[in-house]
């Protein structure tokens, strides 16, 4: 059992439940903008001193603020955000790999568009197959990376068992060879085929799609 990140996740699940309160999600608004005395937010949230001091006394527990006192007026103090106040509220890096393979049915369109987007946000590499590969990279997927700026390399679909090793980081970027590789696949992102629709603004809607998932993807997938 990980111990460090359980505790991790404890520390994360308290920032959380301090910031579950919609006065103390104002305070925090406001010190993410400069310090602040407690009579000061006292004014700038309308609350009465006792309450303010409540609030503050939450966050602290979780060790979002701090409090320093006034080098003028010695009787007053500021509070602000710890360095570690905002830390683990968005989801963190999760898992780690040495190669990323992005997996559709054909390995024409998504798969192979997914490959070269994750290249432009990550250093760890990419490849892509497919569970029934295509004879040729679908033209309107070609015709898409091109209205984006993306370099598609010139590959032709592959099998995804000429293709994976024991150590890829599998996505299935489609709901048919999710559920034909079952568990098999680290993620699956469930986007619609824009080959069956075959109009420019199905394989855009893809594309922006890939693009979306990959990007928040990428920072939290670290290289091994």
């Amino acid at each position: 059992m990980n111990t460090e990140r359980i505790d991790t996740v404890e520390a994360r699940a308290a920032r959380h439940a301090a910031l579950g309160d919609p006065s103390r999600l104002r305070i925090v608004d406001l010190l993410t903008l400069g310090d602040l005395s407690p009579s000061e937010i006292q004014t700038a949230l309308g609350m009465p001193g006792n309450l303010v001091a409540h609030h503050l006394n939450v966050l602290d527990a979780a060790g979002m603020v701090a409090r320093s006192r006034s080098e003028a007026d010695k009787r007053r103090s500021y509070v602000h955000l710890t360095d570690t106040a905002l830390q683990g509220l968005t989801p963190g890096r999760v898992e780690r790999a040495s190669r990323v393979v992005f997996v559709c049915t054909a390995n024409s369109a998504r798969s192979q568009l997914a490959a070269a987007l994750w290249s432009t946000r990550s250093s760890i590499p990419a490849a892509s197959g497919g569970t029934h590969p295509a004879d040729r990279i679908d033209p309107a997927a070609i015709a898409a990376a091109d209205r984006h700026a993306l370099d598609l390399p010139d590959k032709a679909p592959r099998a995804l068992k000429t293709v994976l090793t024991g150590s890829d980081f599998v996505v299935t970027v489609c709901d048919n060879a999710h559920e034909e590789l079952g568990v098999t696949g680290h993620l699956h992102w469930s986007i619609p085929d824009p080959v069956r629709v075959g109009t420019d603004d199905a394989f855009d809607t893809a594309y922006d799609e890939l693009e979306r998932r990959i990007k928040e993807l990428a920072p939290r997938l670290a290289a091994i």
